[in-house]
């Protein structure tokens, strides 16, 4: 028999007979509305609480028969892991696929696996962590939690070890089923969309037959999402949206979301002017845009979508860098106001490493932009290739588990599921600040593109896609049965939309001009209308000396320290040699004229950005341009402190990436032509590994898309004996990408050049990607030196002269550029061969061959003139001078090549051959 109560009675006194979580869930519930709880447990509570001096009218110290025999610990604890286990796995057995064939059951959600059967199904279990009622039903918790992540929307966030940002997701999708409600005028504003997504593609396919569009039909629900990301986005502060994406859809988000006037795009279809796009320009389904968005509550948000080529996920650390810098521009440190959007195909986020490398990036400071909100449009299948082919992984965004951050996975059939999961992913980056998955599930009603048949490898899928319903139809099914929007009310949107298409055809074909960009994009705004490209002749050199007594000042400037601050006893030297350089008591090296061409630039109010892998030390220890205290290892930027009005100077450490780091920066390079951007490798050897980037993009964005980068790429460059991987930088492969003065190279000899060619890259007006071989060896080689009067004066020289050999004395001319020159030097004071001129072309391209051809006008005709180069033959600059310069030299000389033979690999990985060929190659240069 149960004992009575006391007077002292507590349910702290019940923790022992039953489950004391359960009770006191129960108890809170009575005490804020009595008549919320089972007759039995009312009673219960009442005799609990009775006043001391009355007596119980009921046992306690044990619940309530009825309920007591149901809720022992261990089977709380058992739905308490049930509950777990559905925020876990309930993505599984989601109903995300809109073409069906998904599980409908998972052994880990079964009740048997938690001990459960059917008979606890009515049994009431305390269930205030889901937010809701504190008691509910084994039946109603296991209901709502299929409503909340078993639904339209699956959700993997349980992996993140973040409890606020896990809590903070958790707490709004389980007070709400996972679902948003929407006011009729939203309901019809997403129909609209849906309406136009659809109407445009079904217009073009209609009006221009077979032609290439790469349509979105089955995934419109792509459009509203863009629409409510926007809108959401502006509520949360944000004023620029730079969006990335491939070419599937990109037609349709530039009439219905960038604005671009359809007139123009059917322009593009009809292809109205082919002579003006001769050698030049891109398809109409790689361009981007620039337009002014304005929300439905009058907000404004500037758009930018990158120009991307068919290399899919490579925009992504494009539009990153992009939107980073436009956050810098706006001193924008906690990352609010610039959000970048980025949508995917399935096959290619799952497929590309440069998705993971962008990701790794994500939460690093030098390429941190508060969260990227990540689009996956997901077909179900990469051209013909199925998901079982494609990846190892269950979802195609698995990728992304690798950072603290959500996926959703929604049906792209269900519009208000996809409205749901844009308002939790912009709440989530608004909130933490990272990046944010959606993985829309929908299908492709087209082949690949609109000319190819799926049904030869996908014939069972697209006999279901040709049975479905438009998600236009199966919305306005869903919304005619709410009573949300009437069939005629339908019709006239419907209605209106293809008018406007018409209208707009109508238009393309009887004013034939195209506008480039849409309100607000004019390229001239500042700072771009103080750049321009085009050819480098019509650009004059600029001025970039700087007066002695400045930079002994900014040297000056850079030697003090923090006091307190114990630097790195060999490294207080080198920064009072440099000192002493700039006073004239020593000559500068390679890393003083560098850190001076920084400092002085600086001090102009420019701002620099450098970054790659050990760039703040330098792959070769000769920048250090971050100190650290050698005692407690805090960190100094001695160029982060010359001044109040200096520019910006940051310096990044990489991590070891070539392609999504070098994209990143290019991407920051567009958007901050005023500043000097720098891309450094480890080896030049390793840019190869963003060849995407440089070819794509960087070489080719001024032809193909009119866009201008001054991007400086410092690729370490020069035969030393270190092997075929860590001696060539592929000077002949940026030179054979070489047209149209669209970058320049240069392999420069001295520190004065050095200084020279960065202060010009960014005060020249031009705006051209420089190619830099940088040298490894001659950074402490003790002829590769300047007096600090050559930075003093003059200017960049593309070709040097040998002043030392007078040119009626002269037997032979060696023409050469980079570190051989050096060799070249020593190899003739060995020889005693003063009669052998030397001269060095410090710019390869654009070659300027007016200076070259008056560098040798004063040799005597007929001089035997030869290049020297280390490279193989069929490698370095050789090829490319000869295809321009002829076999015969300015009609005055006749000329060959030293060089190593014809190889498939650039050098011998024995530093005793490469010894062996070194020696070899001076002979033949001298003669021998």
């Amino acid at each position: 028999m149960a004992a009575m109560p006391t007077a002292d009675a507590t349910l702290a006194d019940l923790g022992g007979v039953g489950n004391l979580d359960f009770a006191e869930e129960l108890y809170r519930a009575y005490q804020a509305s009595p008549h919320s709880v089972a007759p039995e447990w009312r009673a219960w509570f009442a005799a609990l609480d009775a006043p001391r001096d009355e007596p119980a009218r009921v046992q306690v110290g044990a619940f309530p028969p009825t309920a007591a025999e149901h809720v022992s610990n261990s089977k709380q604890e058992r739905v308490d892991m049930l509950v777990r286990v559905y925020r876990v796995r309930g993505h599984v057995i989601a109903k995300v696929n809109p073409l069906g064939g998904g599980e409908d059951s998972h052994p880990e959600l079964d009740l048997p696996y938690f001990g459960l059967s059917e008979a606890d199904l009515d049994t009431p279990f305390s269930a205030g962590m889901l937010g809701g009622e504190p008691v509910m039903t084994l039946r109603e918790i296991i209901a709502k939690l299929r409503r909340t992540y078993c639904g339209a929307i699956g959700v993997q966030f349980m992996h993140i070890d973040d409890p606020e940002s896990k809590d903070w997701l958790q707490g709004r999708m389980e007070s709400s089923d996972n679902h948003i409600a929407l006011s009729r005028d939203q309901q019809v504003h997403i129909f609209s969309k849906l309406a136009e997504a659809e109407a445009f593609e079904t217009f073009l396919q209609k009006k221009f037959v077979g032609a290439k569009r790469f349509s979105l039909e089955g995934a419109e629900s792509l459009i509203p999402l863009i629409d409510m990301a926007l809108e959401r986005a502006a509520e949360t502060g944000v004023q620029e949206v730079v969006v990335g994406m491939a070419h599937r859809g990109r037609l349709n988000v530039l009439a219905n979301i960038m604005g671009k006037n359809p007139s123009d795009i059917f322009r593009e279809f009809e292809d109205q002017d082919p002579h003006s796009k001769l050698g030049r320009g891109d398809v109409k389904y790689h361009m981007g845009y620039t337009s002014l968005w304005r929300t439905q509550a009058g907000r404004e948000v500037k758009l930018q979508l990158c120009f991307n080529p068919s290399h899919l996920e490579f925009v992504g650390p494009v539009a990153v860098g992009r939107a980073r810098a436009r956050q810098d521009r706006r001193g924008d440190a906690q990352h609010k106001t610039v959000m970048p959007l980025l949508i995917h195909g399935d096959a290619a986020f799952a497929g590309q490493g440069v998705v993971q490398e962008l990701l790794n990036m994500s939460e690093l400071s030098g390429y941190r932009v508060g969260g990227a909100v990540h689009i996956i449009v997901n077909n179900q299948v990469g051209f013909t290739t199925p998901p079982e082919s494609s990846r190892s992984s269950r979802y195609c965004t698995d990728v992304a588990k690798m950072l603290q951050a959500p996926i959703f996975h929604v049906n792209g059939e269900h519009p208000e599921g996809v409205a749901q999961v844009i308002d939790l992913a912009i709440g989530f980056r608004e909130k933490f600040r990272r990046d944010v998955f959606i993985d829309m599930y929908c299908y492709r009603r087209h082949g690949h593109n609109e000319g190819d048949d799926p049904t030869f490898t996908q014939p069972v899928m697209y006999q279901a896609i040709r049975a479905r319903k438009s998600v236009v139809d199966g919305y306005l099914d869903n919304l005619v049965g709410l009573g949300g929007l009437s069939r005629k009310e339908s019709q006239e949107i419907l209605f209106r939309t293809h008018q406007r298409l018409e209208e707009e055809l109508a238009v393309a074909r009887t004013e034939p001009k195209a506008a480039k960009d849409g309100p607000g994009a004019a390229q001239t705004a500042s700072p771009w209308k103080l750049v321009r490209g085009g050819p480098d002749r019509d650009t004059p050199e600029a001025d970039t000396a700087v007066p002695g007594a400045q930079l002994e000042r900014l040297a000056a400037t850079m030697t003090r320290l923090p006091d307190g601050f114990v630097v790195h006893p060999k490294l207080g030297k080198l920064y009072e040699s440099r000192l002493a350089a700039t006073r004239g008591e020593k000559v500068l090296d390679w890393g003083a004229a560098e850190v001076l061409a920084f400092a002085s630039l600086l001090a102009e109010g420019r701002d620099i950005r450098l970054s790659g892998q050990d760039s703040g030390r330098g792959t070769f220890s000769h920048r250090h341009a971050v100190l650290h205290d050698y005692q407690s290892g805090a960190r100094h930027v001695p160029l982060q402190h010359l001044g109040v009005t200096q520019g910006q100077f940051n310096v990044y450490d990489s991590p070891l990436s070539e392609a999504a780091v070098l994209g990143f920066d290019y991407g920051y390079s567009l958007d901050a032509p005023e500043a000097l951007v720098l891309w450094e490798a480890q080896f030049g050897d390793f840019a190869n590994g963003a060849q995407v980037i440089i070819d794509q993009f960087i070489v080719s964005c001024e032809d193909k898309w009119n866009k201008l980068s001054g991007l400086v790429l410092v690729l370490p460059h020069g035969f030393e004996g270190q092997g075929p991987e860590h001696s060539s930088a592929r000077l002949e492969r940026f030179l054979n990408l070489a047209a149209e003065d669209n970058i320049q190279v240069v392999n420069l000899t001295t520190p004065a050049n050095l200084f020279h060619c960065l202060r010009r890259q960014v005060l020249r007006r031009v705006r051209k990607p420089l190619i830099m071989m940088s040298p490894k060896s001659l950074l402490r080689h003790p002829m590769a030196t300047s007096p600090m009067a050559d930075l003093a004066t003059g200017r960049f020289q593309r070709v040097l002269i040998d002043p030392s050999v007078h040119p009626m004395r002269c037997s032979r001319v060696l023409l050469c550029s980079g570190k051989v020159y050096y060799d070249l030097v020593d190899a003739r004071a060995q020889r005693s061969a003063a009669d052998v001129a030397l001269v060095r072309v410090e710019q390869l391209y654009p070659l300027s061959d007016v200076e070259l051809q008056q560098a040798l006008l004063a040799y005597p005709a007929e001089t035997p003139v030869r290049w020297v180069q280390e490279e193989p033959l069929n490698m370095g600059a050789w090829p490319t001078l000869r295809h321009h310069l002829g076999e015969r030299l300015f009609g005055r000389f006749d000329w060959r090549a030293v060089a190593r033979p014809e190889s498939a690999s650039p050098a011998t990985g024995s530093n005793a051959a490469h010894k062996i060929e070194q020696a070899l190659l001076m002979d033949q240069a001298f003669g021998g």
